[in-house]
């Protein structure tokens, strides 16, 4: 007798995300966490801004973290301060940093030598000196943030650097108004008793990513995601020709035929410069100079969506990256 049976299966078996499947950290695990990155982090930015600051002994404390909107942020810091939008993580991660301008000032003054004590009299402008000292401690403090949160990542692959600043902290966009953010009080403390405060802020989910060990885990699904993916290993490495454009205008058809030379063209230079390929934005930045060449300093990145967008759309050349203007520019 064949007791042999074929049975098929009464519906499709189900497949779920692993979002659905992967169960994450535990509330108490990501606290955890996140004390001991504050700790780390205040650690490495005392150490490191005593050396700015004449060799000052420092203390440095990063505060437990408040949840506001972006909004209340902006208000928070006020109209006029020194803001910096900091580069400081693997990932490409931001965060926005403040002190105010009277802090900036003490800095500065203690930078030279002084006693560093903030002035009664609050002040509505940034010296020049005081801007270049936050931006010097801006870069210190994004480093030092972006070494703990590699998480013992090989050195050359830690970034941290000063993105723009502006003494408008909306104006810099580090996240919108309606944005979720995890807002920290930086306090530096010298051994003479003179302290002084700026705030750090970012969305929440850019600190969670910022996290020790979080790197690591983004790295391993951005490899999973290219084996199940080779046609987008294989895309990456093909080169595309980026546009700069530095002006746009119109003219009538009556004024193209009259052009001729020696006509002289009024630009008007936007502040924020387009990066494309193609058609497609895929970043916008600020001009500037670099080994006495124009340069562009990228300020926002649209992601890489949209050069592999310009891949697909079949662009009529391919050359290797230059820096262009667009037509009349």
């Amino acid at each position: 007798m064949n007791l042999a049976q074929t049975f098929t299966p009464a519906r499709p078996v189900a497949r779920h995300c692993p979002e659905l499947t992967e169960r994450g950290p535990r509330p108490e695990d990501r606290a955890e966490h996140l004390a001991a990155w504050r700790r780390d982090v205040a650690r490495e930015v005392g150490q490191d801004m005593a050396t700015l600051l004449s060799g000052t002994k420092l203390e440095a404390q990063l505060g437990e973290p408040a949840t506001e909107r972006g909004e209340a942020v902006f208000d928070r810091i006020g109209a006029v301060a020194a803001n910096s939008l900091l580069r400081c993580g693997l990932g490409g991660q931001t965060a926005l940093l403040s002190f105010s301008v009277q802090t900036a000032i003490a800095l500065t003054d203690r930078s030279f030598g002084g006693t560093g004590e903030a002035e009664a009299e609050p002040a509505i402008s940034l010296p020049r000196s005081a801007g270049l000292l936050v931006e010097q401690a801006a870069r210190t403090i994004a480093q030092a943030i972006a070494r703990v949160s590699a998480a013992g990542g090989a050195a050359d692959e830690v970034a941290g650097d000063v993105i723009i600043r502006s003494e408008s902290a909306s104006r810099l966009k580090p996240f919108t108004p309606l944005s979720e953010c995890m807002v920290f009080e930086l306090t530096l403390r010298a051994s003479d008793g003179v302290s002084w405060a700026g705030t750090l802020a970012m969305p929440t989910e850019r600190l969670v990513s910022l996290l020790p060990g979080a790197g690591s885990l983004a790295q391993a699904k951005d490899d999973q995601d290219a084996k199940a993916n080779p046609a987008q290993t294989a895309l990456s490495a093909i080169p595309l020709s980026l546009q700069a454009v530095l002006a746009e205008f119109d003219l009538s058809l009556s004024q193209l035929d009259r052009l001729a030379p020696g006509d002289r063209i009024p630009l008007s230079v936007a502040r924020e410069i387009p990066l494309r390929v193609g058609p497609k934005l895929v970043a916008s930045g600020s001009l500037g100079t670099m080994d006495d060449k124009m340069a562009l300093r990228l300020t926002r990145v649209t992601g890489g969506a949209a050069f592999a967008a310009a891949a697909n759309a079949g662009a009529s050349s391919f050359s290797a990256p230059s820096l262009s203007t667009g037509p009349l520019a």
